[in-house]
């Protein structure tokens, strides 16, 4: 457990943050479609669930990326 929040907490590559903004990004508007006072069709509500799942999932793989693996 210890090395997976030291892995965590080490430096992200440029490239994995920007997959982590954009899961971040898709995470949100997924939630703000869920949750919109007006009616909204059944297979918005589908997409953007599933939309937010994949958002989330992007988001915390792509933080455990470090940059300074395998050097010594």
């Amino acid at each position: 457990m210890k090395k997976i929040i030291q892995r965590l907490q080490e430096p992200t590559p440029r490239f994995f943050r920007k997959i982590r903004n954009y899961g971040l990004v898709l995470t949100t508007i997924s939630a703000v479609i869920t949750t919109a006072v007006i009616p909204l069709p059944a297979v918005l509500i589908t997409i953007a669930g599933y939309t937010a799942l994949a958002g989330g999932i992007a988001s915390a793989l792509s933080q455990t990326a470090v940059e300074n693996e395998g050097k010594p």
